[in-house]
């Protein structure tokens, strides 16, 4: 994950991959709404689900906060070991550090000017701890995973015959997740975003079939 982010808390794929989880959750629940023989059974479920989406965005919160860590701290400690290296050993840790293929770009000259400029930064006084932004973000995580499963289980508040209310349930979450999909397409500059968009709405009808087949 990105640690430095001008323009938005999390990247599209991030976003979307929330989205995505939050929506394949709730379905996991209304996909067997089916079994239930009554309204308070159907309640029963949509508090489940919108439990389990609270607890699941609670833990991705978190894990979104410790990603931030754990990064910056790598970077840290990168710079640190550059910094007390000889230049030979300093050249290797930052091709292990640069995309593949960096060797055949940078000579030992560019690796060690960048070495060097890295030498003479100054290391940051605060340390690697969780700041307001991971927060932020780590909110907004939440929000994704738990906003999603209401327009999944508003058609069971909406309609009294739940044959209806799972049709139109299960039409806006494929719906959702082709939208999603689609968004990621065009961030790919895919040609077709929305064959990107069938294939995500593919792909969560599985997921949700092999998670209700596992018994989740």
């Amino acid at each position: 994950m990105r640690s430095d982010r001008p323009d938005f808390l999390l990247d599209p794929l991030e976003r979307s991959s929330e989205i995505m989880f939050g929506l394949i959750m709730a379905l996991t629940f209304t996909c067997t709404v089916s079994v239930v023989a009554s309204e308070n059974d159907v309640r029963t479920m949509l508090a489940a689900a919108l439990s389990c989406n609270v607890a699941w965005g609670l833990v991705d919160g978190a894990m979104y906060v410790l990603a931030e860590v754990v990064t910056r701290q790598r970077k840290r400690s990168l710079a640190t070991a550059i910094r007390e290296s000889s230049p030979e050993e300093a050249r290797r840790l930052l091709v292990e550090n640069l995309p593949d293929g960096a060797k055949r770009v940078f000579d030992d000259e560019h690796l060690d000017r960048l070495s060097q400029a890295i030498r003479d930064m100054p290391l940051a006084a605060d340390g690697v701890a969780p700041t307001w932004e991971d927060l932020r973000g780590a909110g907004a995580i939440f929000l994704l995973v738990f906003l999603s499963t209401f327009p999944v289980a508003l058609p069971f508040l909406l309609f009294s015959d739940v044959s209806v209310a799972l049709r139109t349930s299960n039409a806006i979450a494929i719906a959702s997740l082709f939208l999603v999909g689609a968004g990621l397409g065009r961030h790919m500059s895919w040609p077709h975003p929305w064959a990107i968009g069938l294939a995500v709405a593919v792909l969560g009808a599985i997921l949700v079939g092999v998670t209700i087949a596992l018994g989740g």
